[in-house]
């Protein structure tokens, strides 16, 4: 009788998402936990997903359906552990491993940070690729060493959970071969289902955009921001979000080792001032939101006081050791993969670099392994591009743009020819924009 009635609702309740309306908490309800009980197929729920990519959600919809996911698993207690509970999330970038440093100065400042993080997919990076490039670091805590980590360290790097919002993981995949990932309203549930069962007091969202970013447009971005920051509020809890620019990578480093490397340079007040900048804005916000500091302008100063002493710097150390990685590659970059050859990509013509297309890049290091195309693909952590060059800087014809660190010659070709065509050279300067575009929250 179940799946009699199971096989005649689910068509009805797609065709009416098809149609645009507005499904109530019950009939959502119907639909994620039968799917996550195994009762309604994966092409069903993928025609739902595809009537939710061009029609919407509703904010009660979006509401009820982020609540639904965080309730399918367990939401993790952090309440034995003193402090707001404050984390930083990316919704993907190319170059942003702003993660690896906001995080362990806003713990070295006294926030309690549980940072759960995910894995590249596309041409965006992921901050667990980038840590398992450290020789010996786990990811894979369980939650009684999650928050023991926590409590002696006030900051743990771990992936999603089985426990954590489950219905969420078999959504996401499911999405990622349906061509449904870009749907704002479902980008907002994933992303806020993951942190609201983490227990968490308070997030700090940087909402990418441009190029290298899921939302190529302002309006896309600023509503998802918006709308995440709202299911945050209605849910009690402190959300703001930075909508940042990724028309071009973000530093110099792309690829897992190399970003490592460059986390390194930046906690130690010696990296690109792009990155270093950002970083310290997201540590600010949440220092901010998790009232350590009286004022958002006391919380940079904080922030750049824990950079400056290296404070900042020895707590990934301590953390990295935690996880049981050797900290010693923050100082010995042999330590880390590194490639086994490198190509120049150098400019034809001299003229000013107007842009560097940071999705073509993401691309070009998929291609030579160092990305996923499937998540089940096998990382290659020591390939990746140094950037010579950012946008606005004059150049020689002949002139080193950048340097393409392989370990095979499969696809390299291809990738290079990839990468060249990412730079733009142009006869004048381009207008600089900021990096932080607008803040929402």
């Amino acid at each position: 009788m179940l799946n009699c009635l199971i096989v005649m609702r689910v068509p009805e309740l797609i065709q009416r998402k098809r149609d645009g309306e507005e499904l109530d908490q019950e009939e959502l309800a119907f639909l994620v936990e039968g799917y996550n009980r195994g009762e309604i197929p994966d092409y069903q729920m993928a025609a739902f997903l595809m009537a939710v990519y061009f029609k919407g959600l509703t904010e009660p919809e979006t509401d009820n359906l982020t609540a639904l996911m965080v309730a399918s698993g367990e939401k993790l207690d952090l309440s034995s552990i003193p402090g707001l509970k404050v984390d930083k999330h990316s919704t993907g970038g190319v170059g942003d491993k702003t993660s690896l440093i906001a995080a362990p100065l806003a713990a070295a400042a006294g926030v309690v940070v549980p940072m759960i993080s995910g894995r590249s997919l596309g041409h965006t990076g992921g901050t667990l690729d980038k840590l398992e490039s450290i020789p010996g670091f786990n990811v894979n805590l369980t939650v009684e060493q999650f928050k023991a980590q926590l409590a002696e360290h006030k900051l743990a790097f771990i992936g999603q959970t089985p426990e954590i919002a489950p219905v969420d993981g078999k959504l996401y995949s499911l999405r990622d071969v349906t061509a449904t990932v870009e749907s704002i309203p479902l980008i907002a549930s994933s992303i806020m289902s993951k942190k609201l069962a983490a227990g968490l007091d308070a997030l700090v969202l940087d909402v990418k955009v441009g190029a290298g970013a899921f939302m190529k447009k302002q309006v896309d971005a600023r509503r998802l921001a918006q709308l995440m920051v709202g299911i945050g509020r209605r849910l009690d809890k402190k959300v703001q979000a930075l909508i940042t620019d990724m028309n071009q990578p973000l530093g110099f480093a792309i690829g897992n080792a190399l970003e490592v490397m460059e986390v390194s340079q930046t906690l130690q007040n010696s990296g690109p001032i792009d990155l270093t900048r950002l970083s310290l804005e997201l540590a600010a916000r949440m220092i901010f939101l998790a009232k350590v500091a009286p004022s958002l302008e006391a919380a940079r100063e904080l922030a750049q006081s824990k950079l400056l002493d290296g404070s900042g710097y020895r707590k990934f150390k301590d953390v990295i050791i935690a996880q049981g990685g050797n900290p010693q590659v923050l100082d010995r970059f042999d330590l880390l993969p590194n490639a086994t050859g490198m190509r120049e990509i150098v400019t034809p013509r001299g003229g000013y670099v107007s842009a560097i297309d940071a999705e073509g890049v993401g691309k070009a290091i998929v291609m030579i392994g160092g990305g996923r195309s499937k998540m089940d693909d096998v990382i290659d952590h020591a390939v990746g591009i140094i950037l010579e060059v950012k946008v606005g800087q004059r150049v020689d014809a002949g002139a080193v743009l950048c340097r393409l660190y392989h370990t095979s010659e499969t696809n390299l070709d291809e990738a290079a020819e990839m990468v060249e065509d990412s730079f733009r050279i142009s006869n004048s300067a381009p207008e600089l924009r900021e990096i932080v575009l607008e803040v929402v929250g």
